[in-house]
C-alpha cells in the first residue's frame, strides 16, 4: 500500500505543479528548448533595436548604469540618491545662485547646500562616494555680485543725444492745433 502512495505523490508533483529538474543541465536544456521554440514561432522577430548596435557599448562599466538609465529615460526628478542630486546641483550651482535676489538668500542657499553635502558624506547606507565639494559662502557671494554686475552693465545709450518725445505729448499737441 505504501508503493501506491509513493506513485500518487510522484504523479501529483508532475501534474499541474512547477517542473522538477534534477540537475542544472536539465534546467539549462529546458530553457534552451523554450527559447528555440519561441524563436521558431517568430516571437523574437521585429523586436525594437533588432540588428542595431548596443547603445553606449564603448562606455566604461558602471554598476549604477540601470538606475541612471531609468532616471534618464523616464525623466525622473527628485528621486535619485542624494549623491546624484548633489552632483547635478553642483553642476548647476551658478545658475541657481544667479536666480536669487539678495546676498542673504545666496548665503542661506550655500549653507543649506553645504549641510546636505556633509550629511551625504556621513551616510552609512553605502552607495556611491560623495565627491561633491562644499562651497565657500563668502566666495560665492563675491562671484554672485560679479556676475550680477556684469549682467547689469549699462550699454552706451545713443538716444541720450536726442530727447525722446512721449507719444501723449505729440497727440496732445495735435489735438490743440
Amino acid at each position: 500500500m505504501t508503493d501506491t502512495h509513493n506513485d500518487d505523490d510522484r504523479g501529483s508533483a508532475s501534474v499541474g505543479g512547477p517542473p522538477q529538474w534534477n540537475t542544472d543541465e536539465e534546467r539549462w536544456a529546458a530553457v534552451e528548448t523554450a527559447l528555440e521554440l519561441a524563436r521558431r514561432r517568430g516571437e523574437f522577430d521585429n523586436l525594437p533595436g533588432a540588428g542595431k548596435p548596443l547603445k553606449d557599448i564603448e562606455k566604461p562599466r558602471d554598476p549604477d548604469w540601470w538606475i541612471k538609465q531609468k532616471i534618464e529615460t523616464e525623466q525622473l526628478t527628485g528621486m535619485a540618491p542624494p549623491v546624484f542630486q548633489l552632483r547635478k546641483e553642483h553642476q548647476q550651482f551658478d545658475e541657481t545662485v544667479d536666480a536669487l535676489n539678495s546676498e542673504k538668500q545666496v548665503r542661506d542657499y550655500v549653507d543649506d547646500f553645504n549641510k546636505r553635502v556633509r550629511e551625504a558624506r556621513r551616510q552609512l547606507h553605502g552607495g556611491p562616494p560623495v565627491v561633491t565639494p562644499t562651497r565657500d559662502a563668502d566666495a560665492e557671494v563675491v562671484a554672485w555680485h560679479q556676475r550680477r554686475d556684469a549682467r547689469t552693465v549699462p550699454e552706451t545709450d545713443t538716444t541720450q543725444s536726442a530727447p525722446r518725445r512721449r507719444w501723449w505729448h505729440g497727440r496732445r499737441g495735435r489735438q490743440e492745433v
